[in-house]
Order: structure tokens, then sequence, then C-alpha cells
């Protein structure tokens, strides 16, 4: 055999692989063999033979922040194999926020270590408002010296659209740095709409994830913009989108955006794609969704299943069960029959924690008077919060308690890179009758953020989590559990397995305590996401995000 074809591809060490290939750039499926030889494909040949199996471009996750799946890239990428998942587009924005471009850089090292695409951003706002304590800066300036890098692939979502509709000077730079080096540019504009929105595109955005409405999807696509339909932990809006891949494939991709350990094991982009498959949707355009857009627009480096690209590809059963058989990147095999053949790697943890125990008198909430208080109520599926004005019960030092009967549980946020007293507030929606749960994951400036039914428990999970420098933590009259964080207090050193199941612990350990939410700790790590209406708490207290003011 020759050592390379006419378009110079190497012909070495060739291997085959048979089955029905599905073709998505072209629309069809066909019985055939591809052979692929040092990571690339060199020939696919149709035949007429039966097979059983069919051959896919693998799926590719749009937009993600890792960190979300408290896993740092490198084990993510071990569980995300086994569900024919090849690249994620990912935005460091948490852990950018924690320790600034070193956050960056380790995300970039340790992904370097397993066989899996990860595409990286620059993450545009950091801080993602002035209105909260973050652990570090990202300028225009260091956001250029990040975009120069052939790593990072575009400017992650620009949360900041006020700024851009006002033309900040900050966000502005930051845009054209993006442009200068032609590089995407990826949107968060919830509600946003009419010439605002339209200001908002003319500046050079071309995605976004944060739609509420249909509606309001529909209008951002008539505009240009293509629309990333979100299924995370905690917020899910595929049943609101879902039928913007029959009507607009061309303008659509699927992300998880934040994904706990215990979703990610179950499933990842193939569960959308098997959802989109039993709603009665054309194959060829799911998968135009999962596969192909993603790659095409960001410039990904991942291949289609055509003669020349990349050996990225999965192998499944069949196009109904759509179980994944065999996930292959570069032409390596790196799972099989739901066993990742990725070795673990060696963590050495980076952090940012200044935080110093706190006392229970440190998160009492005096009422000078019998006025109502706003309250932040939580939507179970949803970043978007409602808001609630509320007359509290008082004790008998007139310090607005917790009410169980009327669902109104005490929030709180400590900073974590200083050490000043937490912001208090109130909010129903979590449904708790015992106990408290805190986390270090708190987007996006990741201080630490708890809700309880009394200052006791609440002061007790906070403390748990600054003795760990990090972690999810659960706790009642008579037991208390955490997972520990030490990676930036976003991410476990451990296995997913171990992970996982800790994390489901902790997830039943709130749920018993009396709440509904699917995800609680997931629902509030975005209790203090200023940039996500209606009503959030920073470190520096209560929000409206609307009139992007404090209350």
């Amino acid at each position: 055999m020759k050592e390379k074809d006419r378009s110079g591809v190497s012909m070495k060490n060739v291997k085959t692989i048979s089955g029905n290939i599905v073709d998505v750039c072209h629309g069809k499926i066909f019985a055939g063999t591809i052979s692929f030889s040092e990571g690339k494909i060199v020939h696919v040949q149709e035949d007429n033979k039966k097979y059983a199996q069919y051959i896919l471009p693998g799926f590719v996750d749009a937009h993600i922040h890792i960190e979300s799946s408290m896993l740092v890239p490198a084990e993510f990428a071990r569980v995300a194999v086994q569900h024919g998942t090849v690249a994620t587009v990912s935005d460091p924005h948490e852990i950018a926020n924690v320790l600034g471009i070193e956050g960056v850089n380790f995300m970039i090292k340790n992904a370097a270590q397993v066989p899996f695409k990860f595409y990286f951003g620059a993450s545009s706002c950091v801080p993602a408002t002035t209105f909260e304590t973050s652990g570090a800066t990202i300028d225009a300036q260091a956001v250029e010296k990040l975009l120069k890098q052939d790593t990072i692939k575009y400017l992650a979502e620009v949360m900041n659209f006020p700024g851009v509709v006002h033309d900040f000077p900050d966000i502005m730079q930051k845009i054209k740095v993006a442009q200068k080096y032609g590089k995407k540019i990826d949107g968060h504009a919830p509600t946003l709409t009419g010439k605002d929105l339209k200001k908002y595109v003319a500046a050079g955005i071309t995605t976004d994830h944060e739609c509420i409405t249909l509606a309001e999807a529909k209008e951002k696509i008539s505009l240009g913009m293509k629309i990333q339909i979100r299924e995370g932990s905690a917020s899910k809006d595929f049943d609101t989108f879902y039928s913007l891949v029959g009507t607009n494939p061309n303008m659509c991709m699927f992300c998880s955006d934040d994904k706990h350990p215990d979703d990610l094991e179950t499933g990842h982009i193939n569960l959308l794609v098997k959802r989109c498959l039993a709603k009665g949707l054309d194959l060829m355009r799911v998968l135009k969704v999962a596969c192909v857009n993603p790659v095409e627009h960001y410039g990904l480096d991942v291949g289609l299943l055509q003669k020349g690209d990349n050996a990225d590809f999965i192998v499944v059963d069949d196009l109904k069960n759509l179980e994944v058989l065999k996930t292959f990147i570069n032409g390596v095999l790196v799972a099989e029959k739901h066993k990742s053949l990725i070795p673990r790697t060696i963590v050495e943890a980076v952090n940012n924690f200044k935080a110093k125990k706190k006392k229970v008198l440190d998160f009492a909430l005096p009422l000078k008077d019998d006025a109502e208080i706003e309250v932040i109520k939580v939507i179970d599926g949803q970043l978007f919060t409602e808001r609630n004005n509320v007359k509290p019960k008082l004790d008998s030092e007139h310090n607005v308690i917790a009410d169980l009967e009327r669902d109104l549980l005490k929030i709180v946020v400590v900073n974590r890179y200083e050490d000043k007293a937490p912001a208090v507030a109130f909010m129903q929606g979590f449904g708790f009758k015992e106990g408290a749960i805190a986390s270090s994951v708190a987007h996006d400036s990741h201080n630490i953020v708890a809700v309880g039914v009394n200052d006791e428990l609440i002061t007790t999970a906070v403390n748990l989590v600054i003795e760990h420098k990090g972690g999810i933590a659960a706790v009642t009259a008579n037991k208390a559990e955490i997972l520990p964080l030490p990676v930036a207090g976003l991410m476990s050193v451990e296995d997913y397995k171990t992970a996982a199941a800790e994390y489901t612990k902790l997830n039943k350990m709130a749920k018993k305590m009396g709440t509904v939410l699917h995800a609680p700790f997931m629902s509030l790590s975005f209790m203090a996401l200023l940039v996500i209406p209606r009503l959030k708490l920073s470190d520096k207290g209560l929000f409206d995000g609307e009139k992007f003011k404090f209350v």
C-alpha cells in the first residue's frame, strides 16, 4: 500500500470499521466501510452489505461550563465519551472568576492530558458585574492575551448586555478584540428584544442560550443569531425550544450550560437527540443540530465522516435506541460498551479561598419596623426568578426568621475572597422543612451561598464549606455531609463515579429535608447570578436584575 494517497493523507496502519454510515453533511445513509489512519479518514467506501450497527458523527456540546460538572476537564472527558460526546465548546468562566487567567490555563493544561476535544473561550465578563466580589478580573488586555492563542476559539458569553446596548467601553473593547482575531462571539441576553436586541446583534454577537420564550428565540433567529437549546441540571429548556430543530435546523445547537455529575453520568447530548426523535423530528435535522452546526459555526477541528476529516465518530446500535457502543476520537477508541477507555490523571488543586468561619449572630437580619420584605422566589427548572413582597415572621428580638408554613427560608451569601459580613435575604420555593445546604459553587463569582431553616444550621453548613476551602454541604440537626471541591472551590479531585455518588447522596439528603426541586444545589448556585432576572442576592446585597441595581 502507498504511504500516502493523492491528498497527502497517510495510508500507514490503516484501520477500518463497517456499518450503516450516517452522512449528515449530504443527508444520506448507506452501507459501507470507513478506513482511517493516523487520526484521519482516508477512505469511505459504499457497499451493498447488511449491517446492524450505525456510524454517526460524534456529538458536540455547543456551550458548557465544565466546572459545573464538579469534575476537572480530564475527568469530564472520561464520562462524556461514554455518551458519544467528542467535543465541547467550553467557557471557563467559573474558574476565571476565581483565579483569572491562571484558572483558564489550568483548564487548558488539564484538558490536554486526554484524547478529547475541548474548545475553550476567553471569558468576557469577569467579574460578571460590579455588584459582587469576585476573585479576579479579566480586562480587555487580558482577553486579547487569551484570544491570541490558537487554543482559545471564541469570546465567551457576553452577559453584560446592558453594557453592549449602552456602549460601555470595557465590553465593547473586548468585542473589538474578538473581531480583530476573527473569533466568534457568544451571547447571553435573556428577555432582550426590539431595538436593544438589534443593537446587541449588530455588535457581532452570534449565539444565545438564555431565551425565555419561543417568540424571543424566533426574533433572535430572524436577526441571524443561533439559538443554543439548553438542557442542564437546573435550567431545562428543551420542551420550550425543541420545535426549532424542525423549523430552523441551521440556526440551532444543543448545549448543557451547567450539568452536575449525577446528570452527566446518566447522559449528555445523546439524550436530547433521543428526545427529538421521540417527538417525530427528522433524523438528519436533529443530527445537524447535535453534530454539525457547532463544528461549522466555531470552526472546530472535529470530523464529520468525510474523507480527510479527523476520525471522530460514534457507533450506535440503531437509530431509535441510539445506544452508544463505541466512541472514536482522532481514530482512537476512547469508549466501548458504556466503559471509558481514557485513563485517570493526577490533579494538582489550585484555589483562592480566604473566608474565615462565621458565627450564628453574623446571619441575623433585624427589622426596625413591620414593613414587608422583598423575597426571591425560585422556579424549578429555571434560572429566572420571581419576586414577592411578604410580611415576615420575627423573633423576640425583632430579627426576621424562617417561616416554614409559608416556605419562607433564609438565604445568605458569604464573601470567600475577603473576610466580610455576609449578605442576608429570604426566599421561597425551596420547600425545606428542616436543615440547610451550602455551596461554594455560586454563579458567577463563586462566593458561598446557603439556604436553611435557621441560623444555627446555616452557620454549620457555611463553616463546613469554609473548613474544606470549597464544596457543597448539607446539614440537619444530627447529620453533616460535604463533597469537598478543592480545585477553585468548584471541582473535585475524585473520579467521576465517586464525585457523582457523593453528589447523589447530598442531593437525596436535601430532598429528604423537604425540597421538591429537581436539582436543589444547582438551583441554589444560581441565586447569586445577578445577570439573570428578576431578584438575586450577591455578597453585597439584594439585587434587581431588571433595573440592574440593588433593591
